[in-house]
């Protein structure tokens, strides 16, 4: 399947998560950017709570393309130890690296969050929602940072992602649900029409949009399609 856009990649992924439909322990969160406008799709659907959890990828030096971690909201770091000493990264890089991603996560949270409350998930059922997953690093971090804050429930909700990645990722979450898992893949934008950057003014008119019609659109008849899923 080619998605024509984030939208109705979105509405595609909700058809997988019906039976959360209509419970007020389930909260949606989206990974900015790209991962918010299929997160309130699925949200609309669920007709559950939509937040966003903003996370930063913690580049190796020199090989940024590479996460040997990631910082996210609540002050949270996760690092990969076998990442950290097979390339001898250092405590001071870890720390400069560190630093340098704190302000674009804080400028993220200032500009996305606002006056909304800190996000809980204590004891709640959590999709984490992403456009797509390609090596899974970002991803790994963001639920590893998100079981630290005592969820009952973590699943990861993604319209496309890789076999090889998927199957790396199903024993960290209680969950996995994917629309398409396609054999070869080069790239997440492979399989949109539109794949064009999503703005931190479309994030927050999406996050306004959710919090404005919290009830959702729950839809009666979507059917939950078994292809691609996996639990």
């Amino acid at each position: 399947m080619i998605f024509t856009n984030r939208t109705q990649a979105g509405q595609e992924l909700a058809k997988l998560l019906t039976k959360y439909a209509g419970r007020t322990d389930v909260i949606v969160l989206g990974l900015p950017r790209g991962g918010v406008p299929v997160a309130f799709e699925v949200a609309t659907v669920l007709g559950a709570v939509l937040d966003v959890f903003v996370l930063r990828k913690l580049g190796v030096p020199g090989h940024e393309e590479l996460a040997f971690g990631a910082i996210a909201s609540g002050g949270v770091r996760v690092l990969d130890p076998e990442i950290v000493a097979g390339l001898r990264i250092s405590a001071l890089d870890i720390d400069f690296v560190t630093a340098a991603e704190e302000q674009e996560l804080n400028r993220r949270e200032r500009v996305y969050r606002g006056t909304r409350p800190p996000l809980d998930v204590k004891e709640k059922t959590v999709i984490l929602v992403d456009d797509g997953i390609a090596t899974g690093s970002s991803m790994r971090a963001a639920i590893r940072a998100i079981r630290q804050m005592e969820p009952a429930r973590i699943v990861v909700a993604t319209p496309v992602a890789p076999v090889s990645t998927l199957s790396d990722l199903e024993n960290e979450v209680d969950e996995l649900i994917c629309v398409e898992m396609p054999e070869s893949f080069f790239g997440v934008g492979q399989f949109y029409r539109d794949f064009s950057q999503v703005s931190d003014e479309e994030v927050n008119e999406l996050l306004d949009r959710a919090s404005r019609e919290p009830t959702g659109q729950v839809a009666d008849n979507a059917e939950r399609l078994p292809r691609g899923a996996r639990q």
